[in-house]
């Protein structure tokens, strides 16, 4: 399943870029489940990136690691794919894109996600558009100009 989400923001690409860190990390970061971060190397390729998730009743871990990263005069690019995923999710891919738009910028999340089970990709498919719709307010509130 695949879903995209843009939001479009105040600082230049090349700020935004910088801005995507360990901070901003764990403020875009929703209030349900819980995430404890785990280990953050960074948004280059090889990084790693890992948490757990906190259900109240169990947890589960979610670690990442950066394939792919660029930067040229138009966009900033990293991939993340999921090497171990909770039990909900059997494939994660997700593309972060910081893109050049006037004296802004948009920043553009493209996931590819699936499930076990056909159905319950479809399932997931509300949940995930509300975890990534959390972001939006976060992104244009940390990278307002000035």
């Amino acid at each position: 399943m695949k879903l995209t989400i843009e939001t479009k923001v105040e600082q230049d690409y090349l700020s935004v870029k910088e801005g995507f860190n360990e901070s901003l990390f764990t403020k875009l970061s929703p209030p349900f489940p819980p995430v404890k971060l785990l280990r953050f190397d960074g948004s280059s390729k090889g990084d790693i990136v890992s948490l757990e998730l906190n259900f109240i009743f169990f947890k589960q871990k979610w670690t990442s690691e950066i394939t792919e990263d660029a930067t040229d005069d138009q966009e900033f690019y990293f991939i993340d794919k999921g090497v171990e995923l909770p039990f909900f999710l059997s494939k994660w891919t997700h593309k972060h894109r910081v893109i050049k738009s006037g004296s802004g910028t948009i920043i553009r999340d493209e996931i590819d996600y699936e499930a076990p089970f056909f159905l319950m990709t479809w399932l997931l498919f509300p949940a995930m558009l509300g975890q990534f719709a959390y972001r939006k307010p976060v992104y244009k509130k940390i990278f307002k100009r000035g």
